[in-house]
C-alpha cells in the first residue's frame, strides 16, 4: 500500500499514539487482567467488527472499515480502467 514505516523506542509510549488509543478501545471489551486462554475467536472477531465499524473523529468520523474498502474498490477501478463514480473525496 506504500505506507511508511517507523520504529519507536522501547517505553516511549508517545510515539505509538494510535497503538496506545488502539489498546485503550479493546481494554473497553477485555479488561486488564483478563486471561486471553479463556477468549474464543469468536469473541476476538467480534470486538475486531466493533471497532473496525466505529467512527473516528481523526477520520473525520468515518469509520475505518468504510476507508480501508473505499480505497481497495478505488484501486480495483483504476486497474480495470472502470468508472464506480467514487470520488477522491471518500478519502481523507
Amino acid at each position: 500500500m506504500g505506507a511508511n514505516i517507523y520504529f519507536s523506542h522501547p517505553y516511549y509510549s508517545w510515539e505509538r499514539g494510535l497503538n496506545e488509543n488502539t489498546n485503550g478501545l479493546i481494554r473497553q471489551y477485555f479488561t486488564k487482567g483478563s486471561s486471553f486462554e479463556n477468549i474464543t475467536d469468536d469473541e476476538v472477531e467480534a470486538v475486531m467488527n466493533k471497532l473496525d465499524h466505529r467512527p473516528r473523529k481523526t477520520l473525520k468520523f468515518k469509520t475505518p472499515d468504510t476507508l480501508f474498502f473505499a480505497a481497495i474498490l478505488q484501486q480495483a477501478a483504476w486497474v480495470l480502467g472502470l468508472d464506480f463514480g467514487i470520488e477522491s473525496t471518500v478519502f481523507l
